[in-house]
């Protein structure tokens, strides 16, 4: 897999709808995104994983036109992500966005509908959304998960062919989350296309058919979750209960690569599971509860981070 784009090469396919060619942004003295090549077809499903201050939500911002890059260009349908947005073409759902307080559901939706040239009827936005049991109630009496199910009614009002989602999951519950990522995936069926910023690697796994990670602004890896997930090839999780093991001692087995402490069990990451495992036992002979899982997204996101050398 290339953890790199070359994006002076002729692409193979349909022209990228979204383009990141060497884009850098900055915060003063923190780079948050630093030389990011990156591009995303029509039709595609993407999720952008990373861990907090990775740049996730930087690179959503560029991509809205929201900031502008220090350097190199971000392309949005082949023109400024401005025009682009202004168009209709462009639909994003912004982490913690807030929702006018007296406002119904419907006149809400109705409102943003207003304001594109070619957008989705009210009717069809509440059906997408899930919405039409709440049309005529205020935005301040619904549920977590109704508000946000609201919020991307409002990212769909302008019948957008990107949809753009940063931490579109983050309040919410399991059933929540199932079924708001059914009503994305209606819309998305006559091959619209979807970016989601995450830090769920389940979701990401789930739903997303191509999985993009970034650390300190750089891209680590770029692939299908089985290509990512690949990247974990040989490596292992180790659980035992914790009992009073020392993190000294843990971290210092062979081939263990993070420890991590939980809800009294200690999960150790390691590329060689029987060398780990064997030393462990020479260490705590009397270890309870000891479990072995072959790697996943979760281990290949670690393994990822601490190749790609953030802490």
């Amino acid at each position: 897999m290339a953890n790199d784009i070359d994006s002076s090469a002729a692409p193979t396919g349909p022209a990228p709808i979204a383009t990141f060619a060497g884009v850098t942004r900055r915060y003063g003295q923190v780079t948050a995104v630093d030389g990011l090549s990156l591009q995303i077809g029509s039709g595609e499903t993407v999720a952008l994983l990373g861990p907090n201050g990775a740049g996730k939500t930087t690179a959503v911002e560029l991509l809205l036109g929201l900031a502008n890059p220090d350097a190199g260009v971000v392309r949005l349908f082949g023109g400024p992500p401005a025009d682009a947005v202004a168009a209709g073409q462009v639909g994003a759902m912004l982490q913690d966005a807030g929702l006018p307080q007296g406002a119904k559901v419907a006149e809400l939706i109705g409102l943003v509908h207003s304001l594109y040239p070619d957008p989705l009827s009210v009717a069809d936005a509440l059906r997408l959304a899930d919405l039409r049991a709440v049309a005529g109630r205020r935005v301040e009496r619904l549920s977590g998960g109704q508000r946000q199910r609201v919020r991307l009614a409002l990212a769909l009002a302008g019948n957008p062919e990107l949809l753009i989602l940063d931490e579109p999951t983050a309040a919410l519950d399991v059933d929540a989350r199932r079924s708001f990522w059914d009503r994305v995936r209606v819309y998305v069926a006559g091959g619209r296309t979807v970016l989601f910023a995450t830090h769920r690697l389940e979701e990401a796994d789930a739903v997303a058919d191509r999985v993009v990670v970034i650390a300190d602004g750089h891209l680590l890896a770029d692939g299908t979750p089985d290509q990512v997930k690949a990247q974990a090839a040989g490596r292992s999780t180790i659980s035992v209960a914790a009992d009073g093991l020392s993190r000294y001692v843990l971290e210092n087995l062979p081939a263990v690569e993070t420890v991590r402490r939980d809800r009294g069990r200690v999960t150790l990451s390691t590329s060689n599971p029987d060398a780990t495992i064997r030393a462990l036992l020479q260490q705590a002979p009397h270890v309870q509860g000891l479990e072995v899982t072959q790697a996943g997204m979760e281990e290949a996101f670690r393994h990822l981070i601490h190749q790609g050398g953030t802490p």
